[in-house]
This record gives structure tokens, C-alpha cells and sequence, in this order.
């Protein structure tokens, strides 16, 4: 997809994300979010420095700044603002959530961390 939003929502809960597109929309929790930031503090400078990042099942959004017309900022209640999520990034979060969860799920379980 790789296209602009025309609308972005944050939930009332402030949990979620709904970027609205023409013909669509994709709906992201703020966990998920938070603990996929494409910030070096989360991702490193290379593939082999990511981190997991644990105890985010609370976390909310307190945020969103747009950044030009290619991303936004989100800043999240723990204090992290420092991802800028392009839409393109976020269209690869959302396609592939399912392997992105279970293998952050399975990371998780193998450095004996948890989500709370």
C-alpha cells in the first residue's frame, strides 16, 4: 500500500492507532507500537543490536506528532518519543503483524521476560 493516510485516531483509551486510507484502514496497539519503535534506542545502528523491549503491555500513547508528509512521531506515556514511523514502516508493521508479534513473543520467552 505505502500510501498517506488521510486520517490518523487515536482511541479514546489511547491503546491504538487507526490510519484511514481512501479504500481502507489499519489499526495498531500501542504495544505493539512501542515495543517496534524504529528508534536506535530499540532497533540499534545494526540488525544484531535490537533489543526487546518488555513490561509494555500497559503502555498508552500520549501523542502523535506528524513529521512532513512522510511520518509520525508517537510518544508514549513510559516517556519513548524518540521513533519516527514513517508510513511505509508502519504499512510493514501492519502486512506483517502476525510474525512480528509471535516472534516477539518468542523472543520474550527466551531472554525470560514478560509483557507486564
Amino acid at each position: 500500500m505505502n500510501q498517506i493516510p488521510i486520517n490518523i485516531i487515536l482511541s479514546k483509551s489511547k491503546k491504538n492507532i487507526t490510519l484511514e486510507y481512501t479504500e481502507s484502514k489499519s489499526v495498531l496497539d500501542a504495544e505493539y507500537l512501542r515495543v517496534n519503535s524504529p528508534s536506535a534506542e530499540v532497533r540499534g545502528h545494526t540488525s544484531d543490536q535490537k533489543k526487546i523491549v518488555s513490561k509494555k503491555k500497559n503502555v498508552s500513547i500520549s501523542s502523535i506528532e506528524l513529521i512532513g508528509n512522510y511520518a509520525i512521531r508517537i510518544s508514549f506515556n513510559d516517556g519513548h518519543d524518540t521513533g519516527i514511523f514513517t508510513w511505509k514502516y508502519l504499512d510493514e508493521l501492519y502486512q506483517n503483524h502476525d510474525i512480528i508479534w509471535r516472534e516477539y513473543i518468542s523472543d520474550l520467552r527466551k531472554k525470560s521476560m514478560t509483557r507486564d
